[in-house]
């Protein structure tokens, strides 16, 4: 594979020794082969050495990886990619990426030395995006896969695995040493409190399955809670902020989410949107005054029925009004994710979202486009291994989160809710302004504008109707966004990049533009960022990704 020399041999040749390194005629292009292979060497060096079946991520072991990180970088500008098709030059920019992540983790974001719940190992369920949400360690136990009751292998194997957390949890107690992000630090009191109780859930379903493996999860839920009182006796002494500051947050957005927007410009577009949304509500009641409100569903048997309903309704609508190209595997994805009834007094708030479904499932159905997503790249992968591959720093939330709420709206227009009470329309608007009200949060605490208190109480204020009114809830939300920056604004940044492809596309083809067309070819470029989407699509390649010859420096290191 053609490759750039060390830099520093480079430098250190000297005139004398510089024909040495010197190729004797202009080297053979790169093949997108060789990338695919890179790519897989590559994330094999991501993943840290395991000592003892524990994740090294101990200073010494940061450092290394930190160094050696220079040379894998020099290794991706080597490709010899002129002439290259913009397919395989948007998967070269896809390791970019992930490489630029996990050198800002190492210069700023350092999760395994300022954030506490980086060392949650457990989760219970999947994500309804490609992988797990926020930062997370390498090690990680998803229970949701192993089929129950387990076989004798799994549970050894769990076994080993939940054995592990003490081990992990004490070594994390030396990495987190002079950390003093106080928001991450308090959240992560909760983080462990919840890892505790999943551990205790999950020795319930398990119990006597295997002596060993009672063990592991008993020891595993005691160090999960000695590990938040650790916390919780540390918390006084932490004082300083748990954001990146605006500077870093746009470079982040930038180089690492290929999002086009800066800090700034998210804040004007989550104050526009946050507007529109609630001028759009007012708007939408003014005109349904006369009729009656939305009466929640109040029984086991009408939430089953309607659940199953709206997926007949949903891809009903996708095939007649020629959406996209309607699969056999789609029905199955959503239908599999319906949840189950929870019962209410009256006047009892769930959570924001059951509020939203409990009137109307149809509204969010939307939404679920999710797990369409997921069912996608398991049954019609990307070609490209590098596509078919979850990014790393969740690079996809953009792309993912955007389209499940931007598809809320535009179907709305394409007519889904026409055959329901007008008041449905509201709920579109209730969750748009739901998302850009945690959304402007999340940039202010991220900005060091605002401390957490004041970002919760912006979020619930926001929301209309009070569907918000839990500050647990909200501050779980905004922990996510500090502990994954971009997150909170990819529901609706996200969006916005979509209708602006759409647009894109639409005055392109002109009479030839049909909106079936554009979501399939939207969703075979995979789950991408959009302003790679959108330059395979019309050929505009998005300033955000023009590079130079060789890795360049942040201009805020």
């Amino acid at each position: 594979m053609p490759q750039l020399l060390p830099l520093r041999r480079f430098l250190c040749a000297g005139a004398a020794g510089l024909a040495a390194f010197l190729p004797a005629s202009a080297p053979a292009q790169s093949t997108h082969a060789e990338l695919v292979s890179f790519f897989h060497e590559w994330r094999d060096f991501e993943r840290p050495d395991v000592v003892d079946g524990v994740p090294d991520y101990t200073p010494e072991a940061m450092a290394r990886q930190a160094e050696a990180l220079v040379d894998w970088k020099e290794r991706l500008w080597g490709f010899e990619r002129d002439g290259w098709p913009v397919a395989h030059e948007i998967d070269w920019h896809l390791i970019r990426a992930e490489m630029n992540g996990l050198d800002f983790d190492h210069r700023l974001r350092r999760p395994w030395a300022r954030d506490p719940a980086f060392y949650v190992m457990v989760f219970p369920s999947r994500s309804d995006v490609p992988a797990h949400e926020g930062a997370v360690m390498h090690g990680w136990i998803d229970t949701w896969t192993y089929d129950h009751p387990l076989s004798e292998g799994d549970a050894q194997e769990l076994a080993r695995r939940f054995g592990a957390i003490p081990a992990v949890l004490e070594q994390a107690r030396g990495n987190l040493a002079g950390s003093n992000a106080r928001d991450l630090w308090e959240a992560g009191i909760r983080s462990f409190r919840g890892q505790a109780a999943d551990l205790r859930s999950y020795a319930q379903r398990v119990a006597g399955t295997s002596t060993a493996l009672d063990d592991a999860l008993e020891e595993g839920a005691r160090a999960s809670e000695v590990f938040a009182d650790w916390i919780e006796s540390e918390l006084p002494g932490k004082y300083g902020p748990s954001g990146l500051g605006a500077e870093a947050y746009t470079w982040y957005m930038h180089q690492v989410k290929l999002s086009p927007y800066s800090w700034a410009e998210q804040v004007t577009l989550m104050r526009r949107e946050l507007a529109r949304s609630h001028s759009s509500l007012r708007l939408e009641e003014n005109r349904n005054r006369d009729l009656p409100e939305l009466e929640r569903i109040a029984t086991r048997e009408e939430y089953d029925r309607r659940l199953n309903a709206s997926v007949d309704m949903y891809m009903e609508f996708l095939e007649r009004e020629e959406v996209e190209t309607v699969q056999p595997w789609m029905d199955a994805a959503l239908r599999a994710r319906m949840g189950t009834f929870t019962p209410a007094e009256p006047g009892e708030i769930r959570n924001f979202f059951s509020e939203v479904i409990y009137r109307d499932p149809d509204a969010f159905r939307p939404h679920m486009h999710h797990w369409i997503e997921l069912a996608r790249m398991e049954e019609d992968p990307h070609p490209s291994p590098i596509r078919a591959t979850p990014s790393l720093s969740n690079i996809y939330d953009h792309r993912s989160e955007g389209l499940a709420t931007g598809v809320e709206e535009m179907f709305m227009h394409l007519g889904l809710l026409d055959d329901n009470s007008p008041r449905a329309r509201e709920l579109v608007w209730i969750m748009l302004a739901q998302r850009a009200a945690r959304a402007t949060s999340g940039l202010m605490l991220h900005g060091n504008e605002w401390d957490m208190e004041r970002a919760v109480e912006f979020a619930g204020e926001w929301t209309p109707r009070g569907w918000l009114p839990d500050g647990d809830l909200v501050r779980g939300e905004q922990h996510l966004y500090l502990r994954q920056p971009g997150y909170g604004t990819s529901y609706v940044a996200g969006k916005i990049q979509i209708e602006e492809l759409l647009a894109a596309e639409a005055l392109q083809e002109g009479g030839d533009f049909t909106v079936k067309r554009f979501f399939d070819d939207f969703y075979a470029e995979g789950v991408i960022p959009t302003v790679l989407v959108r330059w395979a699509m019309t050929g505009e390649k998005d300033p955000i990704l023009e590079v130079g010859a060789e890795p360049q420096e942040a201009p805020w290191r």
